[in-house]
């Protein structure tokens, strides 16, 4: 007798456990509900990038001096320079300048040490092509600049979402806030 009332002691124990449970997930669930979706409709509404976005490399061809410390500073030797030496003028000329994309780490070191600071980065992001020969830049797709996001009329541009605090997307989504903070 006395040891089917301890079953029957540990059995409602363990329902009171379950039911505990199955509460605190109730709660978590009823708290995602009143939340608004924080997903952005992609080719639609676009975010703009932060200052030190690193996107696309641009190149100024005419800037160029040929000194391939780019190449030397580039984790994976990416950046192709093609020059000659003008012996008349004793100096390297620049014939092309090709960047493969589709191997670039974006790490920004072939930018941050150019002497003649004719490598800069760009806030495009959109690269993707059906071939991955359409991502190996030449000097004149490289010096093309971008169109902003922020200028282009027909893009509803959303600010830099790195973390969402309370009401700081209020405008967008409409009246309802936001109830907890959010890091992205």
């Amino acid at each position: 007798m006395f040891s089917m009332a301890n079953g029957f002691g540990n059995y409602s124990q363990q329902a009171v456990r379950a039911a505990k449970y199955i509460g605190q997930g109730f709660m978590v669930t009823l708290d995602h509900m009143n939340r608004l979706p924080i997903t952005i409709q992609y080719p639609y509404d676009k975010l703009i990038p932060s200052e030190r976005f690193r996107g696309r490399i641009h190149f100024e061809f005419d800037k160029c001096i040929a000194c391939e410390v780019c190449v030397r500073v580039c984790p994976i030797n990416l950046p192709v320079v093609d020059w000659e030496l003008r012996k008349t003028m004793r100096k390297k000329q620049l014939n092309s300048y090709t960047i493969d994309f589709g191997t670039c780490i974006f790490c920004g070191n072939c930018v941050e040490y150019c002497p003649t600071n004719c490598l800069s980065m760009t806030e495009e992001y959109e690269l993707s092509t059906c071939d991955r020969h359409g991502l190996n830049y030449d000097q004149t797709a490289l010096g093309r600049l971008p169109g902003s996001v922020a200028t282009d009329g027909t893009i509803k541009t959303v600010p830099n979402l790195t973390s969402l605090s309370k009401g700081v997307i209020e405008g967008y989504f409409g009246s309802r806030g936001i109830t907890n903070s959010w890091t992205l």
